[in-house]
């Protein structure tokens, strides 16, 4: 039998159900390719036991994840298809699980069970970019956790020439900025990183961060970052049980984001951000796709917010004590907007500054985050 083309190996059952789940979201979820459908499972023995590693790409995007501690009878490869695969493993209850493979047929077995699955040569498999020793800048999960969650939700969801299904990655010395827009609204949120002394910005999909999220759960992993030629490579944690994703980089110029910022405001409102929320969803109750705005009536100490559809009805619901400076305004947003970036701050006061009721208003979080909403006009 020709190395390579045969595997063996025992692997814990949640831990390989963990990285096989966290792989598939990587998978094309189209494609005339059906290697692109497949995940590769790559057994090497090492000084401690062995490792299994599990990539997937969908070409555009790639990720290499690591298993360690596998039980490796036998090194080798295998190409195996990401849903059947991930199904099993997940409808197994055993602790461990075993897959053998000889050629394309992979067997995966339990102490009750036994699947045999058809895959693909391994060769077939386009690969990932491995990573090289460069790193740009590094950053811990938690912070870059962060950030993505502040932005990724105000990513377009089509192009368009004003917005982007992406999210911008500015970093300049120590201070790492990500911004979205999709043409109404522009989130940006700011934190700090370390390493190197070349500013560097490049658009990451969005898919690729969502990805990268699922890869972060320790927050004190270090998360080493490095643009190479037209791709941007994350690696997560140690290289012996970490991970790497490697996505394709947006290389169209982001929008001139720092001119919509206003800089100038003669109103300002203190929320708390759990009652803001729950006012502004049950205010837009009564709305639909024709009247879809709440107005926001902001005045001393209280904020109401009101609605109305037509052959619905209307609401109004009132937020007693809130701090305000300046004259009385009303103005609308689209709830939906507002929801959103009150999911994702949390903090538990947001401000909101605004100067007139046709001028974008910004919510704000310290120096940290600033969001950027375009308001509706209501009939």
């Amino acid at each position: 039998m020709t190395k390579g083309l045969t595997m063996k190996l025992i692997c814990d059952r949640l831990s390989l159900s963990d990285a096989l789940t966290m792989a598939s979201g990587v998978v094309a979820s189209r494609t005339p390719s059906p290697v692109l459908l497949c995940l590769k499972l790559t057994a090497k023995k090492t000084g401690s036991g062995g490792t299994l590693q599990i990539s997937a790409t969908d070409s555009e995007i790639g990720l290499v994840l690591t298993v360690p501690n596998v039980d490796i009878k036998e090194e080798g490869e295998a190409l195996i298809p990401a849903d059947k695969l991930n199904q099993i493993v997940r409808a197994c209850d055993d602790s461990t699980v075993s897959i053998s493979v000889d050629r394309t047929l992979a067997t995966i077995s339990t102490e009750s069970s036994t699947f045999k699955v058809f895959g693909y040569e391994p060769r077939e498999f386009p690969g990932v970019r491995k990573p090289s020793d460069r790193t740009d800048f590094e950053v811990d999960a938690g912070t870059l956790r962060r950030l993505i969650n502040r932005t990724s939700f105000a990513t377009a969801r089509d192009d368009s020439r004003y917005a982007i299904s992406g999210v911008l990655v500015d970093r300049k010395k120590t201070q790492l900025r990500l911004v979205a827009t999709d043409g109404r609204r522009l989130a940006v949120a700011r934190g700090t990183c370390k390493g190197g002394d070349t500013d560097i910005t490049f658009i990451v999909p969005t898919k690729a961060l969502n990805a990268l999220l699922r890869l972060m759960s320790d927050p004190d992993a270090a998360v080493r970052v490095a643009r190479e030629g037209n791709q941007v490579i994350f690696q997560v944690g140690d290289a012996s049980s970490g991970a790497t994703l490697v996505s394709s980089v947006d290389e169209r110029a982001f929008p001139p984001f720092e001119d919509v910022i206003p800089k100038e405001h003669d109103r300002r409102a203190t929320c708390d951000a759990s009652e803001l929320g729950g006012a502004i969803r049950r205010a837009s109750l009564l709305t639909n796709e024709e009247s879809k705005g709440v107005r926001m009536s902001f005045a001393q100490k209280q904020l109401t917010l009101t609605s109305r559809a037509p052959e619905m009805g209307e609401s109004e619901v009132r937020i007693d004590g809130i701090a305000y400076q300046g004259e009385p305004i009303d103005i609308a947003f689209n709830p939906t907007f507002i929801v959103d970036v009150l999911k994702v701050i949390d903090s538990e006061q947001v401000i909101i500054e605004m100067k007139a009721p046709n001028k974008p208003g910004v919510i704000k979080v310290g120096n940290d985050f600033t969001y950027v909403v375009m308001p509706v006009s209501l009939q």
